[in-house]
C-alpha cells in the first residue's frame, strides 16, 4: 500500500476485535490483535488465519519441522470489539486527548 499519506487506523495492537469475513468469521468471539502491519493494510489476530510453515533445521532449531502460526489478514475483515459487540467506531476529542467512540453504544474504547 504506498500512498503518499500513511492511514491512519482505528484498530491498535492489544485491542479486541472480532473476524467479520472469512474462514475464520466468528462475531461473538473477541481475539487479541497481535501486530498491526500499517504499510500493508493487514492485521495478525490470535487464533484466526492459522498456517502451517515448514521449517529448515537450523542452529536455534536444531529439529526442523512443522509450525503453525497465525497469518496476516486484510483490516477490513475485523471490526472493534466494544465489550459486548462487535462495532464501527468514531473519534472524538474529550479533555483535549483524542479516544475512540463506539458508534453503537457511545462509549468510550
Amino acid at each position: 500500500m504506498k500512498t503518499r499519506f500513511k492511514p491512519k487506523y482505528n484498530i491498535r495492537k492489544g485491542d479486541q476485535v472480532v473476524v467479520i469475513a472469512g474462514d475464520d468469521k466468528d462475531l461473538k468471539k473477541p481475539r487479541t490483535v497481535k501486530e498491526v502491519l500499517v504499510d500493508e493494510g493487514k492485521i495478525i489476530v490470535e487464533g484466526a488465519a492459522i498456517v502451517t510453515k515448514h521449517t529448515k533445521p537450523s542452529a536455534q532449531n536444531t529439529k526442523g519441522g512443522i509450525v503453525k502460526r497465525e497469518a496476516a489478514i486484510n483490516i477490513s475483515n475485523v471490526m472493534l470489539w466494544d465489550g459486548k459487540q462487535g462495532t464501527k467506531v468514531k473519534r472524538e476529542e474529550k479533555d483535549g486527548k483524542k479516544v475512540r467512540v463506539s458508534k453503537k453504544s457511545g462509549g468510550v474504547i
